[in-house]
């Protein structure tokens, strides 16, 4: 099943059901190599080297996108919550945008809700809500086809 993205005004929400437990999808959140593999989705690559990650409130991460077509961006977030392995909410300084990444256990895996609010109008699109859904289909391909240590309690699969 494919991530689904409904827009609703300045607001983005996108959800999935992925094949892992919270504490390995959090990883995928919060470490550098985990935002590199997923975060551009289908759009984009992100060079590992690129993501730097100070994992508190306050703290930032940031990192580079390189389009298919040679086109490259820095992209910089500032952390507002980290509640391991919950929800992470965390701001992009020059729109204001907001996200709110919640993680909640179900049944094999983790239900994801990815909720964007104060949307800047380029980012009210059906191409912006196309993106978002194709990063949290990358990250699904990402924990399927890179198991964690099962014998690793705060890593739970």
């Amino acid at each position: 099943m494919r991530a689904r993205a409904e827009r609703h005004g300045d607001e983005l929400i996108a959800r999935r059901h992925l094949p892992a437990g919270p504490g390995r999808v959090w990883d995928a959140f919060t470490s550098p190599t985990g935002i590199a593999a997923f975060w551009g989705g289908s759009h984009a690559t992100v060079p590992a080297e690129s993501v730097t990650v100070d994992l508190r409130p306050g703290g930032e991460f940031a990192l580079d996108t390189r389009a298919p077509d040679g086109r490259t961006g820095r992209l910089r977030f500032v952390y507002v919550r980290v509640d391991p392995p919950c929800e992470l909410v965390f701001d992009e300084p020059v729109t204001g945008l907001r996200t709110t990444v919640t993680l909640r256990p179900a049944g094999d895996g983790t239900d994801l809700t990815v909720h964007q609010r104060k949307l800047p109008p380029e980012l009210r699109t059906d191409r912006a809500a196309d993106g978002l859904a194709s990063i949290l289909d990358a990250l699904d391909a990402h924990l399927r086809h890179h198991d964690g240590d099962a014998s690793d309690p705060s890593n739970p699969a």
